[in-house]
């Protein structure tokens, strides 16, 4: 005669499997892929804000615009992998201007994350699994003084260094009046000294990254901030460095 298994444990049994047959139904692995919005005619409107200094660094403006991300085609990058190249656009911040065109970059999606190249600079942006807690150098194939052409500071000595973390997931947002959901937070630096500048006659300088995604849309808020404060004993105090903001106002 066959033995058949208690009542109570087939009952246990069932229970069991179908627990975890929920949490694997439940648990999904996202992407950074899925975080962009990659497809022909795919379009993002920024307000973009750029603080630089004029008159020798010695007065701090805000420059601002309307900006637009277009992507265009697919394309490989100089490593042969595919890619989306992105066109660039600015007008004035009411609208009433032409797009004029500032340049193309191409952001190339893969299994481990995604990349952008932009001005000759290769990051990672954002890595697979998209997870709160994660950490990687974001910036690891970018050489120490990138900026040096442009700009004589010591903010970008280390900027092989940097760490991205994932300090959010999931999360809601509002942006200028309107609201996004399921948007991940990647922290860059946030580095400083004797910021805010409370000693006038001493070094200061800031050094401050952020990125915002919101799924199926691609960047909704990013923020860089890079000066240095020199004192100038023998004449007048100066600044020497940049910031950029972006803030989502339309995509498609």
């Amino acid at each position: 005669m066959k033995a058949s298994l208690p009542a109570f444990i087939l009952l246990g049994l069932t229970v069991f499997f179908t627990a975890c047959k929920d949490k694997n139904e439940d648990f999904k692995i996202e992407a950074a892929p899925d975080y962009y919005a990659l497809q022909a005619g795919k379009f993002t409107i920024y307000r973009l804000d750029s603080t630089v200094f004029t008159q020798q660094g010695r007065v701090q403006e805000t420059h601002s615009y309307q900006e637009k991300d277009v992507v265009d085609h697919q394309a490989t990058d100089g490593l042969g992998r595919p890619g989306w190249i992105v066109y660039r656009y600015i007008r004035d911040t009411a609208g009433l201007t032409s797009w004029r065109s500032t340049g193309t970059y191409i952001i190339i999606p893969q299994e481990t994350g995604v990349e952008v190249v932009e001005n000759n600079m290769r990051s990672i942006r954002l890595i697979s699994p998209v997870k709160e807690g994660t950490t990687w150098k974001g910036n690891r194939f970018i050489p120490a003084d990138s900026y040096f052409a442009q700009y004589l500071f010591g903010n970008d000595d280390e900027i092989t260094d940097w760490d991205f973390t994932i300090t959010g997931v999931g999360e809601t947002t509002v942006i200028r009046n309107k609201t996004y959901s399921n948007v991940v937070t990647v922290q860059g630096i946030d580095d400083s000294f004797n910021y805010p500048i409370t000693v006038t006659n001493s070094f200061a300088n800031r050094t401050f990254s952020v990125e915002r995604f919101a799924r199926g849309i691609g960047t909704v808020y990013q923020e860089l901030v890079m000066w240095e404060y020199q004192p100038n004993p023998n004449g007048t105090p100066y600044y020497i460095g940049f910031g950029v903001k972006r803030s989502i106002l339309d995509h498609n």
